[in-house]
């Protein structure tokens, strides 16, 4: 299966941490954002890696977003859910998903919302076939 997984900048281990777990179990990550955090930054670069993370989305089957996610993960949610996705929302606590936390989309029907755990909600993930 391949993933893409979208977050906000700080949360760069928590990316990692779950990509990480399902690569080991054979998935494939269509783009790693992670790997340009602390490059140099220009308008021009920047143009460059959006355009890397839009490709990575196309090519994924299953779009993660780690919670909470910046505007750019925002952004990336909209391409997944525009372009049909399986979509899961990761947190470790269920206050991310609180009326006073939460957007309307979140409760979209291809959209999974999982509230664990990296351990956990990757095996939830895991359980996916695309079936």
């Amino acid at each position: 299966m391949k993933f893409y997984i979208g977050s906000g900048m700080k949360n760069c281990e928590l990316v990692n941490s779950y990509a990480e777990i399902l690569k080991e179990n054979g998935w494939e990550q269509t783009y790693d954002w992670v790997k340009n955090v602390h490059n140099e930054g220009s308008v021009k670069k920047l143009t460059e890696y959006a355009q890397l993370e839009q490709q990575g989305i196309l090519d994924s089957e299953v779009f993660i977003l780690v919670l909470p996610g910046g505007r750019g993960a925002h952004i990336e949610l909209g391409m997944a859910l525009a372009l049909h996705k399986k979509i899961f929302l990761c947190s470790h606590m269920e206050e991310a998903f609180r009326l006073e936390n939460t957007v309307a989309f979140y409760g979209l029907p291809n959209i999974t919302r999982l509230v664990g755990t990296v351990s956990e909600n990757s095996n939830r993930i895991l359980e996916y076939t695309g079936i």
